[in-house]
């Protein structure tokens, strides 16, 4: 039997298929292993990205587009956008009627839209499982308008050494157990504590953001780190 299960090359059809694997329960599982605070954590980029109405926002690695929806609410035109048709059907099939939001299929390398299509863009914790990251800032940079703003909500590194090696142990120790008995696929979740592991610190992202051409980079710790949003803006052109 093949695995869904993805790791470090993360080959864009694995990863995807592994996403499609666990969507069924992908929310029930995220609220287990976070404890609920994924949904703070949502709350505070709802707030960085400030929808306003009548703006264009794409949400890319939107999942089961509960992000998407808070988005949507504030009265802005949302696209979600994710590389997993799994996930997606998960969202359509939740929100597929509220009013200001459409749903595409896109690969973050690649993306299916203009540009300077959007005014603001944003991803939460998809970053880290793009093939190559800063490939993707950049095609989010070519969809956003002058002037428009970006913001990444990312597992990242707790700057407290000692919360630090705490988290690392639960991600090592505990989260595995909670994924094998809250998802359809636990095995998929291993790769969950391999590429936080493996992912850049907050500096080294703000670097990428800065290469990219991103202006204004800056972050926010939460929960100590362990998330970080990420905050920058497309400069207006002279």
């Amino acid at each position: 039997m093949t695995s869904n299960r993805a790791d470090l090359g993360k080959d864009p059809q694995t990863v995807s298929g592994m996403f499609d694997a666990v969507a069924a329960r992908y929310d029930l599982t995220n609220i287990a292993m976070t404890f609920g605070l994924d949904a703070a954590w949502r709350r505070a980029t709802t707030r960085a990205v400030d929808p306003k109405p009548g703006e264009r926002i794409l949400d890319l690695a939107a999942g089961t587009c509960r992000s998407s929806a808070a988005l949507a609410r504030g009265g802005a035109e949302v696209v979600a956008a994710d590389f997993s048709a799994g996930m997606l059907a998960q969202g359509q099939k939740r929100f597929g009627d509220m009013r200001g939001l459409s749903f595409a299929l896109a690969d973050a390398m690649d993306l299916p839209f203009g540009d300077a299509e959007f005014d603001a863009v944003t991803m939460s914790y998809g970053l880290r499982n793009v093939q190559q990251p800063k490939v993707a800032l950049a095609e989010l940079l070519r969809v956003t308008k002058p002037g428009g703003r970006v913001v990444i909500n990312e597992f990242s590194t707790p700057p407290n050494a000692a919360f630090r090696a705490l988290y690392r142990w639960y991600n090592a120790q505990v989260l595995p157990r909670i994924a094998r008995v809250a998802s359809s696929n636990g095995d998929a979740y291993d790769y969950l504590n391999e590429s936080i592991r493996d992912w850049p610190a907050q500096r080294e992202l703000a670097a990428w953001m800065r290469e990219a051409g991103w202006t204004a980079v800056a972050h926010r710790n939460l929960t100590g780190g362990i998330v970080a949003l990420h905050r920058a803006t497309r400069p207006v052109a002279a």
